[in-house]
């Protein structure tokens, strides 16, 4: 049989058959699930990269059917904010400082950052991966979010100021000190004797260019990322504290997810936490000539000085009482006798 088909019944066959594809182009595209990760750090930190990369890995892995969205930089608005939208379902991951974030939500969970505890990353690292790292995931399991298993790195924290170095605990006597929303933060500084004001990382450059504060503490990834080194003058390598991300999930927008997507992002989450800690400690190992080189200048402070001045002050038997006996013996366990 022979079947005559007409100019228009060709066009209009073809027509169909272009709109039924792009259909299925975008029906193919389209992933089932879009979920938006929030963070604090600038878009050039090694956390809001790695997070893209993991994003990425996540994408091709499921063939599109999951896509995470990275917002670095306070896009979703402040710390507190962000907590907020995760714990409401307005935002589905985040990138949360244990020790200015989570503290607002579960008992211990700015313990790891003790002031001068910490003697090096292989420390951290066996502790934060171990016994004391499991002991902050429960905590964060119980306040009703989920959290991945592998912490991502913030790093060693570093003084800075404008009008002289920082050697000794006399030397910030008096210096008004940017720290996090934190009251671990406001207590050590507080027991070291500066006058700590609580401001949010996308404030305290113009905090520190108009003087509301005379210096700020923070990883020298951070100083270079957010070119605080542009407004301060010199940096004490007190490695004062230690700080991490934790990446968390809002509760029903992870249940939503079948298991096989959730192993997917989950692994890939875990695992570039682990080249992001690595980004880190080289990163650190090269940033005080990067950093010298603009400018800012390096001393090297008595570390022993510092501890002892908080030990006098009462400041770790303070936190110990408050944290309770067994998760400060849990953490004294990581990193040695405090109190």
């Amino acid at each position: 049989m022979t079947v005559n088909l007409t100019r228009r019944a060709v066009l209009g066959a073809a027509s169909t058959f272009a709109v039924g594809a792009a259909f299925n182009i975008r029906k193919a595209n389209a992933a089932e699930f879009e979920y938006k990760f929030g963070a604090n750090v600038p878009a050039s930190h090694p956390l809001a990269i790695r997070a893209q990369e993991a994003a990425d890995a996540i994408a091709k892995e499921t063939d599109g059917r999951f896509k995470m969205n990275v917002f670095p930089g306070n896009q979703l608005g402040g710390d507190n904010d962000m907590l907020a939208q995760i714990r409401s379902g307005g935002l589905e991951f985040y990138a949360v400082s244990g020790v200015s974030g989570l503290s607002t939500l579960i008992p211990a969970g700015s313990m790891y950052g003790i002031g001068f505890a910490w003697p090096d990353y292989a420390t951290v690292w066996k502790g934060m991966d171990g016994e004391l790292g499991a002991h902050f995931r429960k905590q964060i399991t119980g306040a009703g979010l989920v959290v991945m298993d592998r912490i991502w790195d913030s790093g060693f924290r570093q003084m800075t100021t404008r009008s002289h170095p920082v050697k000794t605990p006399d030397d910030i006597a008096g210096l008004k000190m940017r720290v996090p929303v934190s009251a671990l933060w406001t207590s050590m500084f507080k027991a070291l004797g500066a006058l700590p004001a609580s401001i949010n990382l996308a404030e305290v450059y113009s905090a520190l260019q108009t003087s509301i504060v005379d210096g700020q503490e923070n990883p020298l990834v951070t100083i270079n990322t957010t070119k605080f080194y542009e407004v301060q003058k010199y940096c004490s390598t007190t490695n004062h504290m230690w700080d991490g991300y934790w990446f968390v999930g809002n509760r029903r927008a992870w249940g939503a997810l079948p298991d096989d997507l959730k192993e997917i992002v989950s692994r890939n989450i875990n695992d570039t936490a682990l080249r992001q800690r690595a980004d880190i400690e080289r990163l650190n190992a090269t940033l005080k000539t990067d950093l010298e080189g603009k400018g800012l200048q390096f001393v090297e402070p008595d570390r022993e000085a510092f501890r002892d001045k908080l030990r006098s002050a009462g400041f770790y038997a303070e936190w110990r009482k408050k944290y309770g006996d067994e998760a400060w013996g849990i953490f004294e366990k990581a990193v040695g006798k405090l109190a």
